[in-house]
């Protein structure tokens, strides 16, 4: 075998510059397979069959004619599968026993998993799913969510349900300015384009799982407590992903093939439906907040409260912790916020992209805005007056805090200094114009990862990492870091992810994927680079070097750690129809360093026209009578299209992380924080009517501009 030397002089920087996805060509070809596409023999397809019902339990499942059905070969259902554990702590606590499929008898919402059906096709399993008759004994059932629900209480979850200090009424009742309104946010649905699959097979004593999902080493350490297995006998695998959005983790369809797997011993699959997705997959819970601000005469805020309800299911515990962005973003002597869940019979939600910042900014933001116009202070200006120097609950000092340049920014890009503060004055024609600003922040954190870094004989270098490129561009990312740290150019990088035998690696989620991988990788190459000698040849097996950053992810100072934005949204609004166009936006953020700028600023502006998609169109309606959706499908939930995304820019300053090895902090979820909050307080200036509940649809600027109730 040919050796080639390794190349010592440094190479041109790789990070910091656009580059195009390496794996950019095998997904616009076809040639990169994803989870529902991957060929395996003598393989075998699931169909989930899901209640009809809201509350219950399951009386009858007439198995026999449907495995007469051509094709057919089993039925899974409560009375036959596998038993699982459920009574374990994972990485994210305990599982939400809605992927524990099969395990009982009771129906706690509509579309909860009954059976299965594996048959030999795809086709043949849903028409038997389809096909299979279950009867329920029904009970009577509760979706109706609202501010005012009698069953909420407050819930810990991954911060303290409640946050206080200082004595509120008291500082109310002093303030020259006070603003006190309820902000309500539906239901939402993730909607990315590729759908939930996963196909198991038992490969030599081994469980084999090929999936889509944000975390291969999640997934299998929660298959293996699931079904008693020792974790060095399972291994997932999750190359290319279409999307996630915090909402491919541990999932019905994974558990479901798995127990069709040990069933028939040969592999199945399990794909979802769109319309499966809507209660098998997760969702952002619909809020509701109440803000109570008070200021001084010049502005500056006495009192914060920030309260907010969501719901949950009647079988898990889920918080959208949207009142936590409060506890970041704005101080006052007397400061509270709490929140608080309602059980009812739905499904469980889960994490959506910026989980309680996207709603939780929208209320604050608007809140801030609607202070501004009684204060008659310039909304920029009275962020300025309330910028904190520490946390304002933790009283932390920030590793970094650059919001107010991002506005400075923002504002002379915009043309924020030629507004007129005054609502409904600018018109072109039957279009009534304004403008709005609002605040982002998100959490910069990092978890322990792990990485291998290999020099092969070739000269080129290999890295293993069980990271998830859920569209993010966390491949190409880290090939650069790897360049970089190597001294050699990307294309003798290779970069292989996706993969649980890889070892333990952060989840992509948080917006803390990119961060940890990067500096597991980093530290891995810095580490063999130190130890290839100059000109040395490489032996046939390679050189391995393998990095483990929990010590030092863990000896990392307590502050307060964040990405921040600054967001800008100019809408025309048509009284005589309702319609609303958002014409530009423009996001500034400080996101730490930027490690590929085409990646990052696509990231950014799919934040940012997901924002436009929460303001103005994305509503999922539940009927109270079946306790399922009008429309569960993307059909009936509206999302924006080509035609409602205008001219978007987003741009960033310098604000590297100094105490992070690549200088990165994160910035997945910050484009959509604040967003909707722009687009709300741009209607506002344009038309004069305050708008606090999304989606602002034509039928509610109709009934505000006759001055109706809100619809």
């Amino acid at each position: 075998m040919t050796t080639a030397p390794i190349r010592t002089t440094p190479a041109k920087g790789a990070v910091g510059t656009a580059h195009t996805r390496v794996e950019g060509r095998d997904k616009v070809t076809g040639a990169a397979r994803y989870a529902g596409e991957i060929p395996f023999a003598d393989l075998a397809h699931g169909w989930l069959a899901l209640s009809t019902v809201a509350r219950g339990r399951v009386s009858s499942v007439e198995t026999a004619p449907v495995l007469a059905m051509p094709g057919v070969l089993a039925v899974l259902h409560h009375g036959n599968a596998p038993r699982v554990e459920t009574d374990y702590i994972g990485i994210l606590g305990k599982p939400d026993p809605t992927a524990a499929v099969f395990q009982h008898d009771r129906v706690p919402h509509v579309g909860w998993p009954v059976a299965m059906v594996v048959a030999e096709t795809p086709e043949q399993a849903r028409e038997a799913a389809e096909a299979l008759v279950v009867r329920y004994e029904e009970e009577p059932h509760d979706v109706a969510f609202s501010g005012h629900h009698p069953g909420a209480y407050t819930l810990d979850s991954f911060m303290p349900a409640v946050t206080e200090k200082g004595d509120l009424e008291p500082a109310l009742a002093a303030s020259a300015v006070v603003v006190d309104e309820e902000y309500t946010t539906p239901e939402e649905h993730h909607a990315m384009m590729e759908p939930h699959a996963a196909t198991a097979r038992w490969d030599g004593g081994r469980l084999d799982v090929v999936d889509s999902n944000q975390g291969t080493g999640w997934v299998a350490l929660e298959l293996a407590k699931m079904f008693s297995l020792d974790p060095a006998s399972v291994r997932v695998r999750s190359e290319h992903i279409g999307g996630g959005f915090g909402s491919k983790g541990l999932r019905a369809h994974q558990v479901a093939a798995v127990m069709g797997t040990t069933l028939l011993q040969r592999p199945v699959r399990v794909v979802m439906t769109r319309r499966q997705m809507f209660s098998l997959t997760g969702y952002r819970s619909p809020t509701a907040q109440r803000v109570r601000l008070g200021a001084d005469a010049d502005g500056r805020l006495l009192a914060l409260e920030h309260r907010s309800l969501s719901l949950t299911s009647t079988v898990h515990e889920f918080v959208e912790p949207s009142a936590g962005v409060a506890r970041v973003m704005y101080d006052a002597d007397a400061h509270r916020t709490a929140n608080e869940v309602v059980r009812l019979d739905v499904p469980t939600p889960t994490f959506m992209r910026a989980p309680g910042e996207a709603p939780g900014s929208f209320a604050l933001e608007a809140a801030l805005d609607e202070l501004a116009e009684k204060s008659g202070i310039d909304p920029i200006e009275l962020r300025v007056r309330n910028e904190p120097d520490r946390g304002p609950v933790s009283g932390l000092p920030f590793s970094s805090r650059r919001l107010l340049a991002c506005f400075r920014e923002g504002a002379e890009r915009f043309g924020w200094a030629d507004r007129d503060p005054r609502p409904g004055l600018r018109r072109e024609g039957r279009w009534l114009l304004g403008t709005g600003t609002a605040a982002a922040s998100f959490g910069a954190g990092a978890g322990p990862s792990t990485a291998a870094v290999t020099a092969e004989p070739d000269g080129t270098f290999t890295v293993r990492i069980a990271a998830a490129d859920i569209g993010t561009g966390a491949r190409t990312a880290l090939t650069l870091v790897a360049a970089d740290t190597l001294e050699v150019t990307p294309d003798r990088v290779r970069v292989r992810i996706g993969d649980s035998d890889f070892g333990p690696a952060m989840i992509a989620g948080g917006s803390m994927g990119t961060r940890s991988w990067a500096w597991a990788v980093s530290a891995a190459a810095r580490e063999l680079r130190e130890r290839l000698a100059p000109g040395a040849d490489v032996p046939p097996e390679g050189i391995t070097v393998r990095s483990d950053t929990s010590e030092a992810v863990g000896a990392l100072a307590k502050k307060e750690r964040h990405s921040f934005g600054a967001q800008f949204a100019e809408v025309a609004v048509d009284t005589g129809t309702g319609e609303v166009r958002v014409r530009r936006m423009l996001g500034i953020f400080a996101a730490g360093r930027i490690v590929n700028p085409l990646t990052a600023r696509n990231q950014l502006v799919g934040g940012m026209a997901w924002g436009i998609s929460m303001a103005l169109h994305e509503e999922a309606i539940r009927d109270r009578a079946t306790g399922g959706h009008y429309g569960a499908d993307l059909a009936g939930y509206h999302v924006a299209t080509h035609a409602d995304v205008p001219r978007v820019e987003a741009d960033w300053i310098d604000d590297p992380d100094p105490e992070d090895p690549v200088g990165i902090k994160g910035l997945g979820e910050i484009g959509i924080v604040g967003a909707a909050a722009a687009v709300a307080n741009a209607v506002w200036h344009a038309t004069g009517v305050r708008h606090r509940s999304l989606p602002i649809r034509p039928d509610r600027v109709l009934l505000a501009d006759t001055g109706a109730p809100d619809a």
